[in-house]
């Protein structure tokens, strides 16, 4: 598909970093849709993170307090072959697992509608933490005629169970942050305004964050979960083996296990 250079250079994620958090933000408002060109910066900013040493945890957002995301953009997938559209879907499955791949701790932070592929971006990472009365949640694409195809039927089905995923997905239907949260999809709904609802994001974030926790030990109990889901007990018990052995050479073990000994608080320093 042919692109124009004013879709090429506008921004379409914001990305900075605070205080050890990296905050990767969705900057198509007011729905914060997804392209190809918006998958792409998103990508890239994943590896940013991932890459630099002074990032231990990662949240994702959406612009403004509407949207999370509202999922694919519908006018683009309107204007593309299916074989661009196969090819879309492929580079988000990766994107996505990208995420899930790198051990920092992932936080999706739904400060609005989280629905469609807003909603299997969130499914991707580690915790979801949402604004009470922010929006909705689900995954409608059964009445656009397809299905959830960025992960989400995989995904839900094993955070929720088969046949309840079933349901949600052949509905179609949309929910509230509350009832989300009693099905296991979100973590925390939190009461407040736009402006403390991100403050306790934020807070909630940096407790992962040095001298707070070991971001080692965080990012590796990530790694261990993720790649250990599917596989054989022995085979999951090894992978858990070997990520231990890893912390038990890092300078933040040392000082966990001394610090214990010492009846002190330790100062961990992420390394």
């Amino acid at each position: 598909m042919a692109t124009t250079s004013a879709t090429e250079t506008k921004q379409l994620i914001n990305y900075r970093v605070n205080d050890g958090v990296a905050v990767i933000e969705m900057n198509d408002p007011p729905a914060n849709t997804y392209t190809y060109e918006m998958n792409q910066q998103l990508d890239s900013a994943i590896l940013k993170a991932r890459m630099d040493n002074d990032v231990h945890v990662i949240v994702l957002r959406g612009k403004g307090d509407r949207f999370f995301s509202a999922g694919a953009n519908i006018g683009m997938l309107n204007a593309v072959s299916p074989g661009f559209k196969y090819f879309f879907c492929l580079h988000a499955n990766e994107t996505l697992l990208r995420l899930e791949h790198t051990p920092k701790l992932v936080i999706a932070a739904l400060n609005g509608h989280c629905v469609g592929g807003g909603l299997e971006i969130a499914m991707a990472a580690d915790l979801r933490i949402a604004r009470k009365d922010a929006g909705k949640v689900g995954l409608p694409e059964v009445t656009l005629g397809v299905l959830p195809g960025t992960g989400g039927t995989t995904r839900l089905a094993k955070m929720i169970g088969k046949s309840k995923a079933i349901e949600l997905m052949v509905t179609g239907n949309t929910f509230s942050f509350e009832e989300a949260l009693e099905l296991g999809i979100v973590n925390q709904v939190i009461d407040a305004t736009p402006e403390e609802w991100w403050e306790q994001v934020m807070d909630y974030a940096r407790q992962f964050v040095p001298p707070n926790k070991a971001s080692k030990a965080v990012g590796r109990i990530k790694r261990s979960v993720q790649s250990g889901w599917d596989l054989p007990l022995e085979s999951a018990l090894a992978i858990e083996r070997e990520v231990q052995q890893l912390l038990f050479q890092s300078d933040d073990a040392k000082e966990g296990i001394a610090a214990n000994q010492e009846k002190r608080v330790p100062k961990f320093k992420g390394k």
